[in-house]
């Protein structure tokens, strides 16, 4: 064969293959002919109504197929990193720490791809979180509130403590202190009282917010070693020394042990967020309810935190993901994520659905509100936070444990945090 022919050849063969591989990665493989689109979460719970949901969206764009794909929380920030520099990231995933992804040019510009006014449905402080620069890079999905204080009303009736005494509580310096005190009552009647533990969201954050301190400053470097921090965590390190709360040993590795222990009937008071209301709501076999988180010099300070849909920059499917987006930051969309009380929806006008079906099950789940009327401290974020985080967390995890002290440990966790920050 000539060369020329074989030339030719191979171009038709190219082209061949390269027609085909267009053809493949624009339908499901099944032959449907429908653009396939890949949805990835981290929590098996949603997975019902997220169903419920992209069903009715398939119905109103029959040329389009959502899958679910369910990582694992444990996993599903490492394998994303892996998976979004290897370029196969699904379509749309969820992310809560998204900064590096948009600063890297991954994701795609959801104030562009929606319009400017898509915005104006969602929760004000979950935009706030998703927006870098000036520009929008998730869909809000859902809010959890802020964090309240659940509370074993047969454990607090064997120690002859009102639920309303907890609404009073503070905690601080000796002579400021109701909270140790009431912990030290409940001793009697519960194997621990309380849940100090390295638990970011629902303890650490509302605990240094609350002694007045921040986690970073403006420019995003760590700030907490400082008077405030340490008065925040040498009260949560004494807590554990004084077998007010379970040892770190137990709860460092495994942050389901409280819950579990709260479930167990074994545990008083369980400091925590929404996300847990539906699986105590199952799973409580004895009386129980919610409180607000006790005060401390600055105040009751909590944290407010928001999952979002983002979208990938390399996604074959561009229009078939703008329209899944605007679905999934719609008031019918979100509707689904708040019929079970599973979670708070981001669109405001659904989350009276939610509170509604908690109201009708005869829980008030004001306290996880009405915190959130006070003063917040942010949960952190910026470019590097992720290598950041894993450096604080562990740092934090070896204070808890007693095995350095906490002035020690601040110091040298912040240190460490700020340095993997700069490493990113």
């Amino acid at each position: 064969m000539k060369t020329s022919t074989r030339v030719v050849l191979g171009l038709a063969l190219s082209v061949a293959l390269l027609v085909a591989a267009a053809l493949w990665l624009g339908h499901s493989g099944d032959g449907s002919g429908r653009t396939v689109l890949r949805m990835r979460i981290w929590d098996q719970s949603f997975v019902p109504a997220y169903r419920a949901s992209l069903d009715a969206f398939q119905r109103a764009n029959p040329d389009v197929e959502v899958r679910i794909t369910v990582v694992p929380w444990a996993n599903y920030q490492e394998k994303l990193r892996l998976d979004v520099a290897g370029g196969t990231a699904d379509d749309v995933y969820w992310s809560n720490l998204y900064e590096d992804y948009a600063d890297a040019g991954r994701l795609m510009d959801i104030g562009a791809l929606l319009g400017p006014n898509a915005a104006r449905a969602w929760d004000p402080a979950a935009v706030a979180q998703y927006t870098r620069r000036g520009k929008l890079w998730a869909v809000p999905q859902f809010v959890d509130g802020g964090t309240a204080v659940y509370y074993n009303r047969d454990l607090l009736a064997a120690a002859h403590v009102d639920p309303d005494e907890l609404s009073t509580l503070r905690w601080g310096p000796a002579a400021q202190d109701t909270f140790t005190p009431l912990l030290r009552r409940l001793a009697a009647v519960a194997l621990w009282p309380y849940n100090a533990a390295n638990d970011f969201q629902s303890i650490v954050l509302p605990f240094l917010g609350s002694a007045g301190g921040r986690l970073q400053g403006p420019d995003q470097r760590f700030v907490f070693d400082n008077p405030e921090g340490a008065q925040a965590f040498d009260y949560l390190v004494r807590l554990i020394a004084e077998h007010l709360s379970p040892s770190a040993a137990d709860t460092n590795d495994n942050t389901d042990f409280t819950r579990n222990a709260f479930l167990q009937g074994k545990l008083a008071l369980f400091q925590s967020g929404t996300y847990n209301l539906a699986q105590i709501a199952q799973q409580a076999k004895f009386a129980w309810g919610v409180a607000m988180i006790p005060q401390g010099p600055a105040g009751r300070v909590s944290t407010d935190n928001a999952i979002g849909v983002v979208a990938s920059a390399a996604t074959p499917h561009p229009e078939a993901v703008r329209r899944l987006l605007a679905w999934l930051g719609g008031a019918q969309s979100q509707a689904y994520l708040a019929r079970d009380g599973a979670s708070i929806p981001a669109v405001v006008a659904d989350q009276g659905i939610y509170r509604d079906y908690w109201a009708h099950k005869g829980i008030d789940v004001s306290p996880f509100f009405d915190v959130l009327r006070g003063p917040r401290i942010p949960s952190g974020g910026g470019p590097g936070f992720p290598a950041a985080f894993d450096v604080l967390t562990q740092g934090l995890s070896e204070m808890f444990l007693g095995r350095i002290p906490v002035p020690e440990a601040l110091s040298r966790t912040e240190a460490a945090a700020n340095a993997a920050m700069d490493q990113r």
